[in-house]
């Protein structure tokens, strides 16, 4: 009995000076939190850096990983978006005229000579207004949570230069979508064709199309100058991005971890809006120096005539733009 006594005594006394290690490391830390970045450039590109950057920004909290998938390696554009709306991915970078079949208000920036600069342009969507066009894609699955600038659209065309309206007559153009794109051109005298970016060399060369609007980093970059003879500068349009994210995985976020987010958001928009005015510089003047493309540069008083046939495009696309958007838009400086 008293032998036994003497085990429990010993049990108990081993016990008590026992000392549990627990495992340290990434089986006890705090998962991070996944977000996909899918876009459809190269690394290269301001979108593709200014992508980076967010990532690099993004993972000091050590609240995320962030994992980026440049050129279309999981989706393409007709796939990214639905891929977002099934949270497949957490971020993507589309241009904004992609966005039209959800909300038409997204055509403000196809509106031809409206916004006089980019910073008007950055304004404009970070306005209310802008904003709510942005939340408005709520019920479908995302909203957008920062604008990247790509640049101005400007013609070029291998059949004559394009000083006056009255030049287009007889043309055929590439554009993205219908509806205004489409109604632009009629309005000029000249057709429409929609076909894929991959494309419109091939179209340039054989002639199938004349020419396209698109931004001087495009123009050289898919070497459209080489087979294009006449670049017209006329800040025509723009052709930006929205970044998007999926609902689901936004409102999962505390709000702390959407301030940080969203701060690595704009400080990543901040770097991409300096890359791509710099590209976009440097392109014309790749451009200009190969000797390739003739560049004529319109007068403030030949876009007035381009303003005063285009005129009737504001009036109809007013009722699915927003009269009060397109009023704000033309007040901006």
């Amino acid at each position: 009995m008293k032998n036994l006594k003497l085990r429990e005594w010993c049990i108990l006394a081993a016990a008590s000076c026992l000392v549990v290690i627990f495992p340290t490391g990434s089986a006890f830390a705090e998962k991070k939190i996944e977000v996909k970045f899918c876009h459809t450039v190269t690394n290269q590109t301001p979108k593709g850096q200014a992508a980076l950057k967010f990532k690099e920004i993004l993972e000091k909290s050590g609240i995320f990983d962030v994992k980026i998938y440049p050129t279309s390696q999981l989706y393409g554009d007709k796939e990214e978006l639905e891929a977002l709306r099934a949270n497949n991915v957490q971020v993507i970078g589309p241009s904004i005229t992609k966005l039209v079949g959800f909300n038409p208000q997204f055509q403000i920036i196809d509106l031809p000579f409206l916004f006089k600069s980019t910073e008007a342009t950055e304004k404009f969507w970070k306005s209310e207004r802008g904003q709510a066009i942005f939340n408005s894609l709520r019920p479908k699955g995302f909203i957008g949570i920062g604008y990247w600038p790509n640049g101005f659209t400007h013609f070029i065309n291998n059949k004559r230069p394009l000083t006056k309206p009255v030049d287009f007559k007889g043309l055929k153009f590439r554009i993205q979508s219908g509806g205004l794109q489409d109604t632009r051109n009629r309005l000029l005298g000249a057709g429409s064709q929609t076909i894929a970016s991959a494309e419109v060399y091939q179209a340039l060369q054989t002639g199938a199309i004349d020419g396209l609007d698109n931004t001087f980093s495009t123009h050289q970059t898919l070497k459209f100058y080489e087979v294009a003879k006449y670049l017209t500068i006329g800040n025509i349009a723009r052709i930006d991005y929205i970044m998007l994210t999926n609902i689901t995985f936004w409102d999962s976020l505390t709000q702390r971890q959407k301030d940080i987010f969203m701060d690595a958001m704009n400080q990543a928009s901040a770097i991409e809006r300096k890359l791509s005015d710099a590209m976009n510089e440097n392109s014309l003047e790749i451009m200009r120096k190969s000797g390739q493309v003739e560049i004529y540069t319109l007068s403030d008083a030949e876009k007035q005539e381009f303003v005063k046939v285009l005129q009737p495009l504001y009036k109809q696309f007013e009722n699915r733009i927003g009269k009060e958007n397109i009023d704000y838009a033309i007040s901006l400086q």
